[in-house]
């Protein structure tokens, strides 16, 4: 195991093996400092219970963690199997550990039982989080034999370990415990027989509140689906779910009809995302008919679904009996540019706050209609629509001020002129809670555009700025970087500046990383022109 551990140059070379601590009867001496500052209960008797705390401050300050009795986070620390054994000795010394998080260490797939073998030491966890770690059906196994041991759990995340589908999950049927309120099992290569078991699992969890499979797109695609209808006539019996994500499961028209019926039983359902299925396109009115028993729903994902006018026509009749109803997600679906209106028509508008209309193929006339919705909203986002170009002061003059959260307008063909209007706004302190401005991929802006945005000031609340061209493009910068970087103390929520394919001199970008170097923001230029910067101005890295 010591040849295939991956090296990271923030360890300390100490040794990590199970015998660490039998040669040593006390704590190092820059353990203290660990166990005081780090430990939020107070510090046990002396004797074992110290040694033993003394040990897990020793073990996660070699990951670069800081000890905590209740939770214990190792998530993308490069774990291996020698450290699973250590870990799970260690376990005796957290008697009230909660939340147990190891995802994203690669490492320790297909060795899961040598830390899962000792959870009967920490009964009382409510969290387990073991995503991206190649767990393979060894390990869902083991899982399943030590769930009984932790009979309070309430999270469970499995989330993106390919080896849970394809028959593993059969392991975990009937030995999770009824207070689990979370399962996740998002990229899992679940197939049409895993949505059986998915089904008789979900039937014996009267708590569970959030279901997430997404990324699955196997789910109901084989045999004809009649595990996937197993599954959805499972979710019958699942009367206190809040949360369904299927996003990208390979849903269909007949998927449709099985989950619309199950939906009558579902009365707490507040979030559905049935979002990227395009082959469920042309089968919406199956699913639509049935969400008038859905009254609490209060978004409703169905971005990158290939979704018709028919369809279409079908969700905005019923519409009005969502009244409940503040974010619906219609992205990425050509034909919404032709149905804004009745649409825009149909929503309880004083209680909207998103409805991403991007790559929707609007018209004027849809442009206008949406301008009805956007004084309610909280995001706004109309990118890749060119009609916005030379109209943006339509949609700006309807915002309300001290609103708008988040604004995308990446590939408007915006003009000089738009920007001159958004700087005005800015100026009128209308953006004043802005946190997202996404003004990218618009190449036809000219210089003294980008200026007034930034002279204008007013966005004190922003945290996230891109102003990149597209891939194909290139400019010059130097004209307008002296008002952004004049402009970045009256900007201090600002923590990424997105400057891609601009392209400015040495000592420009120099003066724009001194200006920047005392706070945490990250400046994102393409990479080989950062290093040309840094390597004229002698850094080894790029500053952030």
């Amino acid at each position: 195991m010591s040849q295939i551990r991956k090296k990271r140059s923030d360890r300390k070379p100490l040794g990590r093996f199970l015998s660490w601590t039998s040669e040593r009867t006390g704590i190092p001496e820059d353990e203290p400092d660990c166990r005081e500052e780090n430990r939020p209960s107070p510090a046990p008797a002396e004797g074992e219970g110290d040694v033993g705390w003394g040990r897990v401050c020793a073990f996660l300050q070699k990951l670069g963690r800081k000890a905590d009795s209740r939770s214990l986070s190792l998530s993308h620390c490069d774990l291996t199997a020698t450290d699973l054994l250590e870990l799970a000795s260690l376990l005796q010394s957290l008697p009230q550990l909660e939340e147990v998080d190891v995802s994203w260490n690669d490492l320790i797939g297909g060795s899961l039982a040598a830390i899962t073998s000792h959870f009967q030491l920490v009964g009382g966890v409510r969290t387990l989080r073991l995503c991206g770690c190649r767990l393979d059906g060894e390990d869902a196994a083991a899982l399943g034999e030590a769930l009984a041991c932790i009979p309070l759990l309430e999270i469970l995340d499995l989330s993106w370990n390919g080896g849970v589908g394809g028959g593993a999950l059969q392991n975990l049927l009937g030995k999770l415990q009824p207070p689990l309120r979370e399962l996740h099992l998002v990229a899992c290569q679940l197939t049409d027989a895993d949505s059986s078991a998915l089904g008789g699992m979900v039937a014996t969890l009267p708590r569970l509140c959030v279901l997430d499979v997404s990324c699955n797109p196997q789910l109901s695609e084989d045999s004809n689906g009649v595990g996937f209808s197993h599954f959805a006539a499972a979710l019958s019996k699942a009367t206190p779910l809040t949360t369904l994500r299927l996003q990208a499961c390979g849903l269909t028209a007949d998927s449709l009809a099985a989950l619309g019926a199950s939906l009558c039983s579902l009365p707490s359902l507040r979030e559905l995302d049935l979002s990227c299925n395009k082959h469920l396109s042309g089968g919406l009115s199956h699913l639509t008919f049935h969400l008038a028993h859905v009254a609490h729903l209060e978004s409703l994902d169905l971005h990158l679904c290939a979704l018709t006018r028919a369809d279409l026509e079908a969700l905005i009749q019923a519409l009005p009996t969502l009244t409940a109803l503040t974010q619906l997600d219609l992205s990425s679906n050509m034909e919404v540019g032709g149905v804004v209106h009745p649409l825009v028509s149909s929503l309880p508008l004083t209680q909207m706050r998103r409805l991403p209309l991007n790559s929707c193929s609007l018209s004027q006339e849809s442009f206008t209609a949406l301008t009805l919705a956007v004084p309610h909203l909280r995001s706004v986002d109309v990118s890749w629509c060119k009609v916005v170009g030379g109209r943006l002061a339509l949609l700006l003059d309807a915002l309300q001020p001290s609103v708008i959260v988040e604004l995308r307008l990446s590939s408007c063909r915006l003009s000089a002129d738009d920007l001159h209007h958004l700087a005005a706004v800015c100026r009128r302190g209308s953006l004043s809670s802005l946190r997202v401005l996404d003004l990218s991929y618009n190449d036809s802006v000219a210089d003294d555009g980008w200026s007034a945005v930034f002279a204008a000031g007013g966005l004190a609340s922003l945290e996230d700025l891109d102003l990149s061209l597209r891939p194909s493009a290139s400019a010059s910068c130097s004209t307008w970087l002296p008002a952004l970087i004049h402009a970045l103390p009256q900007m201090p929520a600002l923590t990424r500046l997105a400057l891609q394919r601009w392209t400015a001199t040495s000592q420009e970008r120099q003066r724009l990383s001194h200006g920047t170097k005392t706070r945490a923001l990250l400046v994102d230029w393409d990479s080989n022109a950062t290093d040309s910067m840094f390597q004229s101005s002698g850094h080894d890295t790029p500053e952030e």
